[in-house]
């Protein structure tokens, strides 16, 4: 068991962590639609969020990573097949190279032993696949056109409900979307030729969580491994897997600061990293990199938060608070809105947590990156309204006068 406790080594850890997420280079992907090919592909999944008052979560994640991303690029994707739509631990755009890893849950839905809705209308379903077979793909929005019950058609809920259920049982898979609508086709349709659609075993999923892990992460806790994942023989599989590979040499166990323990290739803290730069990063609450929060907690000392699903009273921070990369490491969190209607940008608070940098280094830095991320929003201008600590108000808003 490797130690870590010295400011030093720590630095290294979370320089390894935050390369590889990508989050360290000006474009570790590259650029445009080729870059969103390449990030997705490493990081293996961009979740899917709904809500709106900034530019979506997985069109976000996207940006932080892809210089000249634009949000038609993941529709673009999905169209091209390279990547699907399912479930990972949330709703997530996934690799299509990785579509077999969507099976295990697929199959456990379709035989009961985990449940989408519990009692599905099979009938239903039968006639919704058999319409789909004959007439082609449905959009959701077929189905709220048929809520006033006209004949020959079902009631909205039922309906949206069945096709749901295919979907998560994989019979489904989505073919298209224009925003949130989707269109829905058999799986034998969307798939492209040659992708894998062999079922994996348990021991090849539990490969698969631990090289992916490694690679978009670049160290691990057993725990979030299997994150979110409710399957005890995948558990049982990935454990097994850790310890052969820990009694082999191939990884190696890091205990930070005497608590949590993470795993590594053998040899990774010795491996060059790329320098740092001065560089902040406003990040998406389900960015990657974050969202899971002991992880966040143990390797940068943040405790974050999303509350929006917190009630309004007991706020901290603010509805949507996004988490600010300075450097390697989070230094606080805005609470925004994009009012797109007027182009502007709402910074409604924008707290810093006390950190090692000079404030003119930091003030600078934010302005160069809401510059950035309020052209991203389609703002044209920023308003500033509250700043903790307050004496950083002054110098934020002079950096701000060009964004008014």
């Amino acid at each position: 068991m490797i130690e870590l406790q010295r400011p030093k080594d720590l630095a290294r850890l979370r320089r390894l962590a935050l390369n590889a997420q990508g989050l360290l280079q000006a474009q570790p992907f590259g650029r445009g639609l080729a870059g969103a090919r390449r990030a997705i592909g490493h990081v293996g999944y961009v979740q899917i969020d709904t809500i709106s008052v900034v530019e979506r979560a997985h069109h976000h994640v996207l940006h932080t990573r892809v210089p000249g991303f634009e949000p038609a690029m993941v529709d673009r994707m999905l169209r091209d097949r390279d990547i699907f739509e399912y479930w990972s631990h949330a709703a997530a755009f996934l690799p299509i190279d990785d579509f077999r890893f969507s099976l295990p849950y697929k199959h456990a839905i379709r035989s009961g032993q985990t449940h989408w809705f519990r009692k599905p209308d099979r009938a239903l379903m039968a006639e919704l696949l058999a319409r789909i077979r004959a007439e082609g793909p449905l959009r959701s929005r077929d189905l709220e056109a048929g809520a006033r019950k006209q004949a020959g058609w079902w009631d909205w809920k039922p309906a949206k409900k069945a096709l749901e259920q295919l979907y998560m049982e994989g019979e489904l898979m989505v073919s298209d979307r224009e925003g949130f609508q989707k269109s829905y086709d058999l799986t034998e349709r969307v798939l492209p030729a040659g992708v894998d659609t062999r079922a994996p075993t348990t021991d090849e999923f539990a490969s698969h969580l631990l090289e992916q892990q490694l690679r978009c992460h670049g160290l691990v806790s057993l725990k979030g491994l299997t994150y979110l994942r409710r399957n005890a023989d995948l558990r049982q599989a990935v454990k097994a897997l850790v310890d052969d590979r820990l009694a082999q040499g191939m990884l190696e166990p890091v205990r930070v600061n005497g608590g949590e323990v993470f795993l590594l290739a053998a040899g990774a803290l010795d491996q060059p990293l790329p320098r740092l730069g001065n560089r902040l990063r406003i990040l998406s609450p389900f960015d990657n990199s974050v969202i899971q929060r002991d992880r966040l907690r143990a390797l940068f000392q943040y405790d974050y938060q999303i509350e929006c699903y917190v009630p309004e009273a007991k706020r901290q921070y603010g509805y949507f608070c996004l988490p600010l990369l300075y450097r390697d490491e989070f230094i606080g969190r805005m609470d925004c809105k994009a009012h797109r209607k007027r182009r502007q940008l709402e910074i409604k608070s924008l707290h810093f947590e006390p950190h090692r940098f000079g404030d003119d280094a930091v003030v600078s830095a934010f302005a160069d990156a809401i510059g950035n991320f309020c052209r991203f929003q389609g703002c044209e201008s920023v308003s500033l309204t509250a700043v903790y600590p307050h004496r950083l108000a002054q110098p934020l808003n002079l950096a701000l006068e060009s964004l008014r």
